[in-house]
């Protein structure tokens, strides 16, 4: 398990250990998982990178362990999505005051979609913007500026505007093999003895 540390590299004030800095309770993050920004400061990612996320949805931002989030990736919440059932893309219930509507109605001005989860291991690249309502899989990988509005299966490579498969990352054994491993759930001085094996690709190996 990774300590309070908030930065984990000696020097370096443009990365964080990004559970260390998020203060959200509907916000999760695991261990290990690191955000670098070198435009903004990375301990304000909480306002910078989660985006429309009010209270009054309690829709959640959950992400695993191991994973490396780059500079600028964005995740937008329910909050950002006006209603598609009304005649008006006009988000009238947020301006409750103007319009004389019940205030308790606020939310009424936009769709929910549900949460944000993103699994262990996945690495989402520069600028990258994932919605609300979207699920990405252990292993995945997001490319630079991608838009993702759909799930992402696990050990899978998307990219594009809206995000589409690009390929996967293994063959399907040796994906099924890694989800049934997990070894980012192994304590740390496990993962450290296998590190060689993790890096070089070598399955057999792992110990």
């Amino acid at each position: 398990m990774s300590d309070k540390r908030i930065y984990p590299r000696t020097g370096d004030r443009d990365t964080v250990y990004l559970k260390n800095v998020v203060t959200n309770p509907n916000i999760s993050v695991g261990d290990f998982t690191m955000y670098n920004d070198f435009v903004h400061d990375p301990v304000l990612f909480e306002k910078q990178n989660v985006l429309y996320h009010y209270p009054v949805n309690h829709d959640k931002l959950v992400i695993g362990k191991f994973c490396s989030i780059a500079c600028g990736a964005k995740f937008l919440m329910n909050s950002g999505n006006h209603s598609m059932s009304s005649l008006a893309a006009y988000p009238f219930p947020l301006f409750y005051e103007e319009w004389g509507l019940d205030r308790g109605d606020v939310a009424a001005a936009w769709d929910n979609r549900g949460d944000i989860v993103i699994g262990n291991d996945v690495w989402i690249g520069y600028e990258a913007v994932v919605l609300s309502g979207v699920t990405v899989g252990d292993g995945a990988i997001i490319g630079t500026r991608a838009v993702v509005t759909r799930d992402v299966a696990p050990y899978t490579i998307v990219g594009g505007i809206p995000a589409k498969p690009i390929r996967k990352r293994f063959a399907e054994d040796t994906i099924a093999r890694l989800q049934d491993i997990r070894w980012w759930d192994w304590p740390a001085e496990r993962i450290r003895k296998n590190i060689g094996a993790i890096q070089s690709g070598s399955l057999n190996e792992l110990q």
